[in-house]
């Protein structure tokens, strides 16, 4: 079986155009499912599902993920001729949708952050103040656009446009969007950084670690956490709460929907919807102006 599953990832790869991260995501989910599995040509879908839920305790959104792949992959074997029908032909499943709203932090935070950088110290050496000017434009950057820390650690000197002002962001699914650096003080901070990168150019990306190589989504995750501490702010937080923060207040300050899409790079308008439930200003507003009761 696992030579037919890398038969159906590889025609996935072709057909599909998908990441190398989602494919490695499918594969774990289908590996999972046959080691789970004494008759994988006949299997016990529901009992996998119990299995997931019961034992891993895996959330509804976790499981309805590993179900679509399998299902994909039963389909495939089945348009193969490997298998008659697929198991899946006569089941069906309702998951829940679980609503979590998005973490962000407050602006006062975002300001404790960003004043971590205020002034680069003298007394640092050129290394250090290398990767002072590197980690000022990072955190800006992020703060500034809502893009992915995947999405800042593949940008490379040759996406950034000068003259626009913009850079090209690789997002999700091969999908390319063109990002404006919309604040003087962050397109500053990514001037100062292309300056250094342009001397010491061991490789063409834009973020490069303390040994010259690429950051990894990892790398940066942990610059953060140096910074969440230095800032003392909410220690529980993750790069991906800037995300939230850029996007809720976008909403907030009177963006519509559609270009907080677009921006943030979104497939759906309805991933995007979710921030309206945390633009909490705006509820306000209406709130007191509105609401009846307020006469009453």
């Amino acid at each position: 079986m696992e030579n037919y599953i890398f038969q159906f990832l590889n025609h996935l790869q072709v057909t599909k155009n998908l990441s190398s991260k989602t494919i490695l995501a499918y594969k774990g989910d289908l590996l999972q499912f046959l080691s789970s599995e004494k008759s994988p040509l006949n299997p016990n879908i529901y009992g996998y599902i119990t299995y997931l839920t019961d034992e891993l305790k895996l959330k509804d959104s976790s499981i309805r993920r590993k179900i679509v792949t399998i299902k994909n992959f039963y389909e495939y074997l089945e348009f193969q001729e490997v298998i008659d029908v697929s198991p899946f032909s006569k089941l069906k499943f309702k998951f829940r949708q679980e609503k979590r709203l998005p973490k962000t932090l407050p602006v006062k935070e975002i300001v404790s952050l960003l004043n971590c950088f205020d002034m680069c110290p003298d007394t640092l050496s050129d290394f250090k103040k290398l990767l002072y000017i590197r980690d000022a434009a990072l955190l800006d950057l992020l703060i500034s656009t809502g893009i992915r820390i995947g999405e800042a650690a593949s940008i490379t000197l040759n996406d950034i446009i000068y003259s626009e002002r913009t850079i090209l962001i690789h997002g999700k699914g091969r999908k390319q969007r063109l990002i404006y650096i919309s604040s003087p003080v962050t397109w500053e901070r990514l001037g100062s950084l292309i300056k250094c990168r342009k001397k010491v150019r061991n490789n063409n990306y834009l973020f490069t670690n303390s040994k010259g190589k690429p950051l990894t989504i990892y790398g940066i995750e942990s610059i953060y956490k140096k910074y969440v501490k230095k800032a003392n702010i909410t220690k529980s937080s993750t790069p991906h709460y800037l995300r939230h923060t850029f996007a809720t207040n976008l909403l907030a300050n009177g963006a519509d929907l559609r270009s907080v899409q677009e921006i943030l790079g979104h497939s759906s308008v309805s991933t995007t919807q979710i921030y309206t439930e945390v633009t909490t200003n705006r509820k306000k507003q209406v709130l007191k102006k509105y609401n009846f009761r307020n006469k009453l």
